[in-house]
């Protein structure tokens, strides 16, 4: 990576508030949703419109990383987030920069540290790096930029895991059920808050 190559990944990353860039609004959330779900449910492999080629390689590493499938649920690449995520970003000039600047640093930072990209490095390699940007309150001084970048990107992530058919299933929304009575919080929830019902008197 050229001494221009890291300036423009610097600035790029430091052209938005970090807090708003990948906030996507309910609006937002449901055109990507309803894209992606056309996309995968299409007979052609999905071609990203805004990701590069190693961007893409790098994006689906990251949000499983993030969500990785488990015996509820399948992971973030089985919801389709790389998806909503493209669809999101074409959509959202402003987070362009920052979100290719953002790609080029994890790159930049694996490269000075490890000598390959970070979807080359081991295991181990990428945890120690992720491990110094999901804390904030524990991260080094000098990754501010990449601990800015990942919350926003764990956010991203999120929004386009539960905006998913897999994730909604994931927090078993049952949806706007019509009920005679109302039987209360279920005990279990009752005991986990630590609180209960007191008998009228």
């Amino acid at each position: 990576m050229t001494d221009m190559t890291r300036r423009d990944a610097v600035q790029a990353m430091s052209l938005a508030a970090w807090a708003t860039v990948f906030l996507v609004t309910p609006a937002e959330a449901g055109r990507a949703a309803r894209a992606v779900e056309r996309a995968l449910n299409g007979h052609q492999a999905y071609e990203p419109q805004f990701f590069t080629a190693e961007e893409w390689e790098t994006v689906r590493m990251l949000v499983d990383l993030i969500i990785p499938a488990d015996e509820r649920s399948g992971s973030a690449t089985d919801a389709g987030v790389p998806e909503f995520m493209d669809f999101t970003m074409v959509d959202r000039p402003s987070g362009q920069a920052p979100m290719r600047g953002s790609l080029m640093w994890l790159d930049m930072v694996c490269n000075d540290r490890y000598r390959r990209r970070f979807v080359r490095c081991s295991d181990d390699q990428r945890k120690e790096l992720l491990d110094d940007i999901a804390w904030p309150d524990r991260a080094p001084e000098h990754m501010v930029q990449g601990v800015a970048f990942f919350n926003s990107f764990r956010d991203f992530t999120a929004s386009g895991f539960f905006s998913s058919k897999i994730g909604v299933q994931d927090v078993q929304y049952l949806g706007n059920v019509a009920r005679r009575e109302w039987p209360g919080c279920p005990p279990d929830v009752l005991r986990h808050l630590g609180v209960s019902y007191q008998d009228e008197q």
